[in-house]
């Protein structure tokens, strides 16, 4: 069995991936510093938590279930502790991407994040399709980077972060760099605001007088389709009426230089606010 030591077991991401990790053989080790979390990890899980030196001991694999603002401080407390070779493993890019991670050549880092349930869902199950963050029911993909290390060691990774995240479909492999373009570049700095921008616009419509259940319906509805023919999900096209209000509608809402959102200086900058 290959030993992991948990740190955070016993925050909300924690206890999802205790959770998980509880179905398969690997020798957990669960370490949470506050009490309410001992508690809650308890509850769910049914385990005890140990002292971080315990957990360490002999520890093949460090788990890092704590907020990104956390991460630094955290692994300055773990690393220099680690037997050379130890592996470990963190749940976002942005912490390893602004360079919070200590420096030491003789260990792994390996970041995995989870892509979530796609909302073109295939689930059969109710749980399926009720499991829109991922990890309980529904199937999702997760995104691998290995960031340093020997690259046998991605194989190791990769294990973890189909266990942590289950049930995966598939795994994607890219670097650090890449993973920051993804979050927070794709997933909150494009995707979340433009998606409030849609509800803001619901309720701007809802102000006319249209009720709100009807407003909702046809927004969510209407994203369905459009995007299914977007993502080419179905075999469609627009209609021409559709076509000419994306031409008139994308300038008003868009500015010309939107896109510089992905240039590095700009990921680098947004990466640094939220850590």
């Amino acid at each position: 069995m290959t030993s992991v030591a948990l740190f955070g077991a016993g925050g909300k991401m924690g206890v999802r991936l205790s959770k998980n990790l509880a179905k398969t053989n690997f020798d957990v080790r669960h370490v949470e510093v506050m009490p309410a979390g001992q508690a809650r990890l308890k509850e769910a899980v049914g385990v005890d938590c140990v002292e971080p030196d315990a957990a360490l001991d002999g520890a093949e694999v460090v788990v890092m279930a704590v907020p990104d603002t956390a991460i630094g401080k955290v692994a300055g407390m773990v690393v220099p502790k680690l037997a050379p070779g130890t592996i470990v493993v963190i749940l976002d890019a942005a912490a390893p991407f602004a360079g919070h991670l200590p420096e030491r050549a003789d260990i792994t880092y390996f970041v995995t994040h989870p892509c979530h349930p796609t909302i073109f869902t295939k689930e059969t199950t109710e749980a399926g399709r009720n499991d829109h963050f991922g990890g309980v029911a529904a199937e999702q993909a997760v995104v691998n980077a290995l960031m340093q290390g020997p690259d046998e060691h991605y194989a190791i990774g990769d294990k973890i972060a189909r266990a942590i995240y289950a049930p995966v479909n598939r795994t994607h492999r890219v670097t650090v760099e890449q993973m920051a373009y993804l979050e927070p570049g794709l997933s909150e700095t494009v995707c979340a605001s433009l998606l409030v921008v849609m509800r803001e616009a619901m309720e701007e419509v809802i102000k006319t007088g249209v009720p709100r259940e009807c407003a909702r319906d046809f927004l969510l509805g209407h994203m369905n389709i459009l995007g299914a023919v977007i993502f080419e999900e179905v075999d469609g096209v627009f209609s021409d009426a559709c076509n000419k209000a994306i031409e008139f509608g994308k300038p008003m809402l868009m500015r010309d230089d939107w896109k510089k959102v992905f240039e590095p200086d700009e990921i680098a900058a947004s990466i640094k606010r939220i850590t």
